[in-house]
């Protein structure tokens, strides 16, 4: 059964080859394949096809046929080509972020050509769930997969280290003394739901406004506080003790 073209990208079949393990013996991982090598695409595909659990819902050859893709095609897994993600530099902001607002429920693994200390921690710092290398064999790459779908981050002993000594770093940038500024009720309310894990969208509904009045609110707290993510944000509420006080009626604060 050969595949359809649907729209920018292609809908891949229904899995169920006499050849695989059934497909009830664990709950279905989808994923999108999103690399601009058709070869690779259907490389991948092929070793997908005998993985019972797992079904390629999509494959797409660019970032934008992606930004669609997620859309239309409901998915546990992007499987994404990290020189698609080089190549939309200047065109899109930052193409992680977007993607995780269009389907947040989505885990991203990044695959790249070679290790990379700077890149790597960044990816990490975005969110994405799991970096590998395009050499990685079949059935490690199928093991990540797994991994990932049931909740688990993908990391290696080296990317470890890169992303610890990141943390360090920052922490130590945010420890030097310096005077603590006055936060607003609304941004200490802001602030202490990202420390909950939760992302703007979510906060907005939270707090009764909309997502770019809170992305407003965080250029505001960034600049204020010396930061430039949520990463340091949160180190910086560690190390300052923003919440050593409690935070008490914080959940209650709203904007209307």
């Amino acid at each position: 059964m050969g595949t359809t073209t649907t729209g920018e990208f292609e809908e891949s079949p229904e899995p169920g080859g006499e050849h695989g393990p059934s497909s009830q013996r664990a709950p279905l991982i989808r994923i999108i394949l999103a690399d601009s090598q058709a070869i690779y695409r259907v490389g991948i595909r092929r070793v997908l096809a005998l993985e019972g659990d797992i079904r390629v819902v999509a494959q797409v050859d660019s970032l934008g046929n992606l930004l669609v893709a997620v859309q239309q095609s409901p998915s546990d897994i992007v499987l994404l080509e990290g020189s698609l993600l080089a190549s939309a530099a200047g065109s899109i902001d930052d193409p992680i972020a977007d993607l995780m607002r269009l389907a947040p429920q989505t885990k991203f693994i990044v695959q790249t050509l070679v290790a990379d200390e700077s890149n790597t921690v960044e990816l990490y710092r975005r969110g994405v769930r799991g970096i590998v290398q395009r050499s990685i064999s079949p059935d490690l790459l199928v093991k990540c997969i797994r991994k990932i779908a049931q909740g688990e981050t993908w990391i290696d002993n080296k990317s470890i280290t890169w992303v610890l000594d990141a943390y360090r770093s920052n922490a130590a940038a945010i420890a030097n003394p310096r005077p603590q500024p006055q936060l607003s009720p609304k941004e200490q309310a802001i602030i202490y739901r990202i420390t909950q894990g939760k992302k703007n969208k979510e906060i907005a509904l939270d707090m009764g406004t909309t997502e770019q009045v809170i992305k407003n609110y965080l250029r505001k707290i960034y600049d204020k506080l010396g930061v430039s993510d949520r990463l340091e944000l949160a180190l910086y509420c560690l190390h300052h003790h923003v919440f050593s006080n409690g935070a008490d009626g914080l959940a209650q604060v709203k904007f209307n």
